[in-house]
C-alpha cells in the first residue's frame, strides 16, 4: 500500500484542520464556511519514525452544480484512487446526514482501507456520540478533536499500522528543486501545471481566484524531477477583500520566499501590468531564480516581428534585472510548455552554481584592472580579491581598500560582466564590497 492518506468528508467537518494538524503547518486555509477548499493540497506528517504524505480535498457535495461543486467532486474522486489509505470525516454535532451516507457509498465502492474519524469531540459531553457511524459499515471509528489535538494519537497508531515501512517516497521529495508557478490571477497557472502532469491536478474556471491554496505537485518525466507549486493568483491589497482570499494571498508570497525557482506568468493579451512587476520585484528581492511564461501567446494576433517587439519592450519594462529567460507558451495547446520545464531547470542549475575562487580572481581581477573604479574626491579604490560567498543564492564579496567608494553604476557593470562569463541567467545577483 502507498504511503498516501487522504482526508475526505462533506464540506465543513474539519478536514483542513486535521491536515494542518497531521503535517504540522498552516499549509490549508481554516474556515467556518463550507468550500473553502477546492483542489487535492498535499503535505507530509510522521508518527513514531514513520513518515507518509497528506491530502486535503474539498468538501464532497452534492447540492448545487455550479463549476467549483462539479470540480471539487472530481479533485475528491481523484485523491481517493490515488491514496493508499482514508480517512472518512463526519461531525458528531449533526451525526449522520445524507451527504454522509452519499460518501460513505462512494468508500466502500473504493474498496480501499477506510478509517472513520468522528471530529468536534471537543468535550467529555460528547464521547459516545460517534457510536451511529458504525452503520456505515466501514469498520473502526475513532473520535477526535481536530481543532485542539484530542485524539490524534490514537489515530495515528492506527494510520501507520497500515504503512509500507519500505516506501521512501516521501523523504524522496525533501531534496527536490522546488519551482512556484506564480503571477495575477487568471493567467493560466493552474492550467500550466496540469497540461505539464497531462492530470486534472489542479481545478481550472475562467473565475479569477480559483486557486486559494499552495499546491504541490511532483514532475517527474523526460529526465526532470522537481515538485511544481502552484499559487493563489496576486491582486493588489486594495482588491482583496475576503479573508479567504487574503491568506491565499500570504500562501503565495510565502511559497515564493520557500522556491528556488519562479515560473513567472503573464497574460499575452494584456501584456506587462504593474502588479506584475510588483510580484516580479518580490521574486527578485527573495533572490529567487525566474522564468517568464508569456501565456495564452495562441491567443494573439502577430506577424514575423510580433513576438520580437514583445520581448524587447518586456525587456525594458523588467530592466534592470532583464537577464531572465522569455517563453512564449500557450496551455492549451502546449505550446513551448517542455522547452519552459528545460529552461527552468537550466535556471535551477545557475542559482546553485558554485565558482571556483580562483577561476573568479582569474576573470574579474583582469576586468577590474582594465575598468578601475572611478576616483572619489581624489582617492582610488583598489580590488584586489573576490570570493563567493557561501549563500544559497548567487552572492560575491569583492574585498577593497575603500568599499563605501563603490557607486552604483561601477557594481552594475561587474554584474553584468560576471553574467557575461558565467552564465547567471535568470538569477538575481548579489554583490558585496568589503574592506580589505
Amino acid at each position: 500500500m502507498s504511503n498516501i492518506i487522504a482526508i475526505v468528508g462533506r464540506p465543513n467537518v474539519g478536514k483542513s484542520t486535521l491536515f494542518n494538524r497531521l503535517t504540522e503547518s498552516r499549509d490549508a486555509i481554516v474556515k467556518e464556511v463550507s468550500g473553502v477548499t477546492r483542489d487535492r493540497i498535499y503535505g507530509k506528517g510522521e508518527w513514531n519514525g514513520y513518515r507518509f504524505s497528506v491530502i486535503d480535498t474539498g468538501g464532497y457535495a452534492m447540492t448545487k452544480e455550479d463549476a467549483f461543486e462539479v470540480e471539487i467532486r472530481r479533485q475528491v474522486e481523484l485523491a481517493i484512487d490515488e491514496a493508499g489509505l482514508i480517512l472518512f470525516m463526519v461531525d458528531v454535532t449533526t451525526g449522520i446526514i445524507d451527504m454522509d451516507l452519499l460518501v460513505a457509498e462512494i468508500l466502500r465502492r473504493s474498496k480501499k482501507k477506510v478509517l472513520v474519524v468522528a471530529n468536534k469531540v471537543d468535550t467529555n459531553d460528547r464521547i459516545g456520540l460517534s457510536a451511529e457511524f458504525y452503520s456505515f459499515g466501514l469498520g473502526d471509528v475513532f473520535d477526535l478533536s481536530a481543532a485542539n489535538g484530542g485524539g490524534t494519537g490514537d489515530l495515528l497508531d492506527e494510520v501507520v499500522s497500515h504503512l509500507d515501512k519500505n516506501d521512501d517516497d516521501v523523504s524522496e521529495q525533501d531534496g527536490l528543486p522546488r519551482i512556484a508557478v506564480v503571477g495575477r490571477p487568471n493567467v493560466g497557472k493552474s492550467s500550466m501545471i496540469n497540461a505539464l502532469t497531462n492530470q486534472e491536478r489542479n481545478i481550472v474556471t475562467d473565475i479569477s481566484g480559483t486557486t486559494r491554496d499552495a499546491i504541490h505537485t511532483r514532475y517527474k518525466a523526460f529526465g526532470q524531477d522537481f515538485l511544481l507549486i502552484d499559487t493563489a493568483g496576486i491582486r493588489k491589497k486594495a482588491k482583496v477583500t475576503e479573508d479567504i482570499e487574503y491568506y491565499s494571498v500570504l500562501r503565495s508570497v510565502r511559497t515564493i520566499e520557500n522556491a528556488d525557482v519562479c515560473f513567472f506568468m503573464i497574460d499575452a493579451a494584456e501584456g506587462l501590468q504593474k502588479q506584475d512587476l510588483s510580484i516580479y520585484y518580490m521574486i527578485e528581492k527573495n533572490s529567487k531564480g525566474v522564468v517568464v511564461l508569456v501565456n495564452k501567446w495562441d491567443l494573439v494576433e502577430k506577424d514575423q516581428s510580433t513576438m520580437k517587439a514583445f520581448e524587447d519592450q518586456l525587456r525594458k519594462q523588467l530592466a534592470p534585472f532583464n537577464d531572465v529567460p522569455i517563453i512564449f507558451t500557450s496551455t492549451i495547446t502546449k505550446q513551448r510548455i517542455h522547452k519552459a520545464v528545460e529552461t527552468v531547470m537550466e535556471v535551477f542549475a545557475n542559482r546553485t552554481k558554485k565558482i571556483p575562487t580562483s577561476k573568479l580572481n582569474e576573470v574579474m581581477l583582469e576586468i577590474i584592472n582594465d575598468n578601475p573604479p572611478p576616483s572619489v574626491k581624489g582617492k582610488y579604490v583598489k580590488i584586489k580579491f573576490v570570493q563567493q560567498l557561501p549563500t544559497h543564492a548567487p552572492a560575491f564579496a569583492f574585498f577593497c581598500n575603500l568599499p563605501q567608494y563603490i557607486n552604483d553604476s561601477y557594481a552594475r557593470f561587474l554584474e553584468n560582466r560576471m553574467r557575461e562569463h558565467f552564465n547567471f541567467t535568470g538569477v538575481p545577483l548579489k554583490l558585496f564590497f568589503r574592506k580589505k
